[in-house]
């Protein structure tokens, strides 16, 4: 027995062989903010074989409240967050591979990092990302751990089990809401909480236990918890998960598409039909983060971090003081989720 996961390989249900299991899956995390460092530093610790970890940001202060894998010089140093995040679980771990990607995951790249992996875990911050790595590992049949926190709520649920629904067929069923950890905020123990409840999915699944397959939601502050068997919601003609699949998600014309506008220092953003922008709740949400806000049945601009938006009803966004499409991207997410 390796005296290193001595504590992990004598809990009864992982075992030795269990452990071998561990060492032998290569996990994809999508993201390296806090359910990202979390889940990174828990798998490091465990033995998990190899580490891809894939995220777009650089650090900043307001990382260090919650998102554990960092330090002061990682933000003093604008390191982005992959390239911090493999600094230290190297640190943590010298016995597993890590390997980071310092990108956007995109319908052009998401196939190949999904492919060959274990599983993934997912520790994004938007839906439209989850909605595309949700078809991505359904066309590759590998389980997707979904995990989500806002303010002091989270929420866990396991994707790609037998007649489980996936998140798409999940969609008009959730909740909408317009909340985001930059509108909200979010408290740091609920991160711990959800990465720990996607960490033991993974264990389940890696050494072949069962695995709890409910949609769970925790609020950590009110105490209010809910475990829901959502078999019912799965959709037979749903196009990301039926026999007949064609996982619309992958396809360029559902995702974001953006463009540089001739002669003007502003990225334009339009979201996907599906997912038009809903004006009144939307500007009671960012009120108080934003600044110069003006809403009018058409639209909502804003000053928000240093760049002016301007958000249409349509689901057109223009990014105004950048020519970044991966940072106009990156502030629309923080602002929308």
């Amino acid at each position: 027995m390796n005296s290193r996961y001595e504590k992990q390989q004598l809990f009864q249900p992982i075992g030795e062989e269990g452990q071998k299991k561990i060492q032998d899956a290569h996990v994809l995390i999508i993201g390296a903010g806090a359910l990202g460092s979390a889940n990174s530093e828990m798998l490091a610790r465990a033995g998990v074989g190899k580490l891809t970890i894939v995220d777009r940001d650089i650090l900043d202060w307001s990382n260090l409240q919650r998102q554990q894998l960092y330090k002061e010089q990682d933000v003093l140093d604008q390191l982005p967050k992959a390239v911090a995040a493999k600094k230290r679980i190297s640190e943590i771990n010298s016995m597993i591979e890590v390997e980071t990607f310092i990108a956007d995951v995109t319908a052009k790249n998401v196939e190949k990092l999904v492919e060959g992996k274990t599983l993934v875990v997912d520790a994004t911050d938007n839906i439209e990302t989850r909605l595309l790595v949700n078809d991505a590992t359904r066309k590759a049949d590998i389980p997707f751990f979904m995990g989500a926190i806002v303010a002091s709520y989270g929420m866990i649920y396991p994707i790609g089990f037998g007649d489980q629904p996936c998140l798409h067929c999940l969609l008009d069923a959730l909740p909408p809401h317009t909340l985001t950890c930059d509108t909200s905020g979010v408290i740091s123990p609920i991160v711990q909480v959800v990465a720990a409840h996607q960490v033991t999915n993974v264990f389940q699944y890696i050494v072949g236990a069962e695995v709890d397959l409910k949609l769970k939601s925790f609020d950590l502050w009110t105490g209010e918890h809910a475990a829901i068997n959502v078999t019912t919601l799965k959709r037979p003609n749903c196009p990301s998960c039926c026999d007949q699949a064609t996982y619309p998600f992958l396809s360029d014309d559902r995702q974001t598409r953006a463009a540089v506008l001739c002669g003007r220092d502003t990225v334009q953003l339009t979201i996907p039909h599906m997912r038009k922008l809903e004006l009144r709740p939307l500007a009671t949400a960012i009120q108080s983060v934003v600044s110069k806000l003006i809403y009018n049945e058409h639209l909502i601009a804003c000053q928000y971090l240093d760049h002016r938006m301007v958000l249409f009803k349509d689901g057109r966004i223009l990014v105004h003081g950048t020519k970044d499409i991966v940072k106009a991207k990156a502030l629309t997410a923080k602002l929308l989720g």
